[in-house]
């Protein structure tokens, strides 16, 4: 039984009969104590046929209570939609949902019910809706949605099928059937009036999941109960060994040998794979925010080092070397490096193939708004600040080459040049002018700047740095934190490419929010978590933690039945799109550990180490079995060879079954299996093997 039943102190049952003084049904809001009925001014339920519902409320707090609706059906009901309506009685001014509902037919599917909440706040009142997760472990007969309705200030959480339309939003689907049984549909209630809770209002909403949900499958060793370095190693055997002719690149720049892990390989390159290769994107090496090469570097470097592998040892330096060679201008350097592509005829049928690393160029990342080609792609100071962030992380605790030092240097100097009159890093600058483009130039993508120039700050005490770097922080709490308005280069260019064309910048009118993506929330939290550190000024860790928090609405806190692998832990990606057990969570892992630490939070702790451990659910190996299943059921001639595969995320399209859709095709060691294994050695070297041990 859950946690909160310890809490339950009142229950009340009542059957919707017809009132026989009035002829009316009496108003669920009878069954809700007081001061929780206060924040609604209305709850509607919705025929279900000619049914009718028992109601029975549980208080579990004295801001807490959950609904629960029971039918007894007799016949099959064909039906296309059910839900439930919820009016607050207040205006609300802030809105918050896990997933967009732009028009009255989308919904939010249960398919991304990760943490599954519906938020509204105003006039000193805040209003909670959660579906009870208890029912839905269970499994039900037809799929549960949410939706919520901003301008009507209406919150609804129903029962429909739906479909996937864009990428990815959902929409309602016909053919709903109930079977003769007894439905049970649940949902809880959470209201405040308290101005902290008010001002972070995720904290007590996760707390609770957690609490009941996360905890207790986090203390039966969920999601993964299994030596964390046995993945690494299977990573880099993989890597290295069994698909080296595939994964590992290594040729000459400016007479120095430089090399590593190509950014992608998919299931043609396999050495098991019957047919021709097909490479899925053009060859390349990555130092972008997600594919970074260089970060990937320093994780086999950490390894090698606490295992005196001198084999690996020089690879992790060939990385070094290969970000090293990137040329500057004025400072500003390209994020990839390529070989030309071609196409070849076998058989009559036509393959993409590498032409080599002697037909090398320099570009940037394909994922902007301006072009697809990485040749014309512009500078993106994302992509800068957090390479050369890396190359000081590089020389601070792995060597003192003053080569990284001098390279960051000459970028930071860059840098401070392109800072507007409020703070803000612009997001592109032109290839030709470097002027900044038009797109995302006061974006939260400042944040990870800041994070730049406090770690440069940090070594050089040069405080040339620290004030801008405050300035640009400034910037985004006053305009992006409050907002939420959590647009990067992925909300709007990556493959989840709706409302590129007319949202950027703007609300979705009918949810009262911006499209939003976590990736913006986590340089954010991380920013005001370094300025904390750097300052004392508790405002920081006050923002800090509440962006994080955001963040963490986008984590896994329970095991859906709809999902045919480990979940708890795993992180999705943003409000218009698919992913579960996205690689991102590899990234987002220590940033949780350490706000725990520093605010004595053991959630916050065990939250971390599940994103870590969730970072290696994808793999192929024999220690994950369930997965290992899912991945054979898809691709049947894997074998020992494929040990260290793994997919970067899970149900990436809307849609998951145990025959293995929502298993993918390919690897990008950089954002995948090297990327898990660089966040492991990193946390181990940070926080020792105690931490490990002990969770």
């Amino acid at each position: 039984m859950k946690i909160f039943i310890n809490y339950l102190f009142l229950s009340i049952s009542l059957l919707f009969v017809s009132c026989a003084d009035n002829g009316k049904e009496p108003s669920i809001l009878d069954s809700i104590p007081p001061d929780i009925s206060k924040f609604i001014n209305n709850i509607k339920i919705e025929s279900l046929g000619t049914y009718k519902p028992i109601i029975s409320v549980d208080k579990v707090s004295g801001t807490i209570a959950t609904v629960h609706l029971k039918y007894e059906i007799k016949d099959t009901l064909r039906q296309n939609d059910w839900h439930v309506e919820i009016t607050p009685n207040f205006k609300p001014d802030f809105h918050w949902a896990p997933h967009l509902t732009p028009t009255d037919e989308h919904i939010i599917a249960q398919h991304v019910f990760r943490a599954p909440t519906l938020i509204v706040s105003g006039e000193g009142k805040q209003l909670v809706v959660m579906p009870d997760l208890d029912l839905l472990e269970k499994g039900t007969p037809v799929k549960w949605y949410m939706d919520m309705d901003a301008p009507r200030n209406k919150l609804t959480l129903g029962l429909s099928d739906y479909r996937v339309e864009e990428h990815v939003l959902f929409k309602r689907k016909d053919g709903a059937t109930y079977l003769p049984q007894k439905l049970e549909f649940s949902f809880t209630i959470m209201v405040s009036d308290k101005p902290e809770e008010i001002k972070n209002p995720w904290r007590k909403p996760l707390a609770y999941f957690w609490r009941n949900w996360g905890a207790p499958l986090y203390e039966s060793v969920k999601p993964l109960n299994t030596d964390l370095e046995l993945f690494v190693k299977h990573t880099y055997d993989w890597a290295f060994n069994s698909w080296k002719d595939a994964v590992w690149q290594e040729f000459e720049l400016n007479g120095k040998k430089v090399g590593a892990p190509v950014f992608i390989v998919n299931i043609t390159q396999s050495p098991n794979y019957p047919g021709e290769v097909n490479e899925r994107e053009f060859r390349s090496i990555w130092n972008q925010a997600w594919f970074s090469s260089l970060r990937s570097a320093s994780g086999l470097y950490r390894y090698a080092r606490s295992t005196k592998n001198t084999e690996l040892m020089e690879k992790a330096r060939m990385g070094k070397e290969l970000a090293l060679s990137f040329p500057q201008k004025k400072g500003f350097f390209k994020g990839l490096i390529a070989t030309e592509m071609e196409e070849v005829i076998i058989d009559g049928e036509k393959y993409k193939r590498s032409k080599g690393w002697k037909t090398h160029y320099f570009g940037n990342s394909n994922r902007n708004p301006y072009t697809g080609d990485p040749k014309m792609a512009p500078y993106h100071i994302l992509d800068m600040s957090w390479t050369a962030y890396l190359m000081l992380t590089w020389y601070d605790e792995l060597e003192k080459d003053e080569r990284l030092l001098k390279y960051a240097t000459d970028y930071a100097d860059a840098l401070l040049s392109t800072q507007d009159m409020e703070g803000f890093f612009p997001g592109w600058l032109s290839l030709d002018s470097l002027e900044p483009m038009q797109h995302l130039n006061r974006s939260p993508e400042t944040s990870m700047s800041v994070t730049f120039l406090l770690k440069f700050f940090e070594l050089t005490k040069d405080k040339k740095y620290l004030d801008p770097a405050l300035k640009a922080m400034k910037a985004v709490m006053n305009n992006i934190v409050p907002k939420g308005r959590w647009e990067d280069f992925e909300t709007y260019w990556s493959c989840s490419r709706y409302g590129s064309d007319n949202l950027v910048n703007k609300k979705v009118e009918r949810n009262d929010m911006y499209k939003q993506n976590n990736f913006s929330m986590y340089w954010t939290a991380e920013a005001l978590f370094n300025c904390y550190k750097i300052t004392g000024d508790k405002k920081y860790i006050e923002n800090g933690q509440r962006t994080l928090d955001e963040m963490l609405m986008t984590q896994a806190i329970w095991q859906p039945p709809y999902m045919y692998v480990s979940t708890l832990g795993g992180f999705g990606v943003m409000n218009a799109d698919g992913e579960w057990n996205d690689s991102r969570q590899s990234l987002f892992s220590e940033l949780i550990l350490k706000y725990g630490k520093e605010l004595d939070n053991e959630e916050y702790v065990q939250r971390g180490i599940a994103a870590l451990k969730a970072s290696f659910v994808m793999m192929y190996c024999s220690e994950n079995l369930k997965t290992k299943e899912q991945w054979e059921r898809k691709w049947n001639f894997f074998g020992k060879e494929e040990y260290g595969f793994m997919m970067e995320n899970y149900g990436h399209d809307g849609t998951t079954s145990e025959t293995g859709i929502g298993i993918g095709e390919f690897t990008i060691y950089d954002w995948g299996n090297g990327a898990a294994s660089e966040a492991y050695n990193r946390i181990l070297d940070h926080f020792g093997e105690d931490l490990m041990l002990k969770n």
